[in-house]
């Protein structure tokens, strides 16, 4: 994990708390990967000739880089998941530390 220690990671979440955050991780990366393969494939350029074109093709082009994205995240992504991974972990950190009130106490 890139942004967190071992040592942090052991202190902040179980086992299985961690493998939720490494899911939401993978899942943020194959969402941004996605984005990006639809970006890639919508400057291909095709026509009737060579890939068919239409609303069919632009259907299954979206099915085929969603796959495409969730394969790559699946398989180790671009690291982007590693760094999501960090932030998590920080932002649970965060949650978890207290800010002592005055509420009720007299000065």
């Amino acid at each position: 994990m890139i942004g967190a220690s071992s040592s942090t990671a052991g202190q902040l979440s179980s086992p299985a708390q961690m493998g939720h955050l490494r899911a939401q991780a993978q899942e943020l990366e194959g969402v941004f990967l996605n984005t990006l393969m639809k970006e890639m494939f919508s400057s291909l350029h095709t026509d009737s000739a060579s890939m068919g074109g239409g609303f069919g093709e632009d259907t299954w082009r979206g099915m085929q880089a969603e796959q495409m994205a969730d394969a790559v995240a699946k398989a180790g992504g671009i690291g982007l998941a590693d760094a999501i991974m960090g932030d998590l972990l920080k932002l649970q950190e965060a949650s978890r530390t207290t800010i002592p009130t005055n509420k009720g106490t007299e000065p």
